[in-house]
């Protein structure tokens, strides 16, 4: 039981390890050159809506999905900690969503 615990653990430690590193690798970005008003104007609104891929976080989030998958059929309760783990999974999902959804 103790090994449920200690796994679930282990799991979130090095998913938001990756998601810290990853984030960390890219650094400061340089700031922009200035542009001209007229061509701050996206072309077309879908170009403008479409975020560009994260392929770490998209992983990331196959991950805790696939680990609240697991902890979801999980045939013991292991005494509430099984729930907590799924709620902070879904806290972990739903901050990586937004992760995602940014530039």
């Amino acid at each position: 039981m103790k090994k449920i615990g200690l796994l679930t653990l282990l799991i979130m430690a090095t998913l938001l390890f990756t998601l810290a590193f990853s984030a960390a690798a890219a650094g400061p970005k340089a700031p922009a050159a200035p542009v001209p008003a007229a061509a701050a104007m996206p072309a077309a609104p879908a170009a403008a809506a479409t975020p560009e891929p994260h392929p770490h976080i998209t992983e990331a989030l196959e991950a805790m999905r696939n680990a609240k998958h697991h902890l979801e059929t999980a045939e013991h309760d292991f005494h509430g900690h099984r729930v907590k783990a799924i709620e902070h999974l879904n806290q972990a999902i739903h901050e990586a969503e937004i992760c995602e959804q940014e530039r």
